[in-house]
């Protein structure tokens, strides 16, 4: 997830170009390399709709299950092949979870767009680790991450801090205890 530096993942009209205008520059690097080398993707079916669907297979950097939260499945699903295939959840995000757990086998689960699915996840204490990629703009307005999450007693453990170009990536353990060291 990548956030602005007062906090927001996308402006008053949604949009989340200046929070990617390095994202050509990130393809092939070490960085974007270890991002994709993943078993399954969650995501919002906002942050499913924001592309063309159909242009995934063989295009999209993550060529594997994605399974998307949603309470209203699109009526044609999108192109798939063996690698890249769409799983709609109506279920729950806990729901969603198992099925990317499962299809991932022992690879990682990633949760890729869906400020909401990231806050349901971590309100659910489902996440292990979370990553945050902070770029020096200022929005001003627009769709904060943290929005009324609910998640002020989690406790995170900085793991890594990296400079790639402009923007810090930061990645924490999220501890299963809260702040004041008791276990949840």
């Amino acid at each position: 997830m990548t956030i602005s530096l007062d906090g927001f993942v996308a402006d008053e009209t949604g949009s989340v170009g200046r929070l990617y205008k390095d994202f050509a520059a990130l393809q092939g690097t070490p960085y974007m390399e270890a991002m994709i080398e993943t078993g399954a993707l969650l995501m919002g079916k906002r942050a499913f709709e924001m592309g063309d669907p159909d242009s995934y297979v063989g295009n999209y950097e993550f060529q594997v299950p994605i399974f998307v939260l949603t309470h209203h499945p699109p009526s044609v699903a999108p192109k798939q092949d063996e690698r890249l295939t769409f799983t709609f959840v109506t279920d729950g995000v806990e729901s969603a979870v198992t099925h990317a757990k499962s299809a991932a086998g022992d690879k990682v689960v990633q949760v890729i767009g869906g400020a909401s699915v990231v806050r349901q996840q971590l309100r659910a204490r489902l996440v292990d680790e979370l990553q945050l990629d902070v770029m020096p703009v200022l929005l001003g307005t627009g769709l904060r991450f943290f929005e009324n999450a609910g998640v002020e007693r989690l406790a995170l453990e900085k793991i890594d801090v990296q400079e790639i170009g402009a923007r810090t990536s930061l990645r924490f353990r999220v501890r299963k205890e809260n702040n004041d060291g008791r276990a949840d």
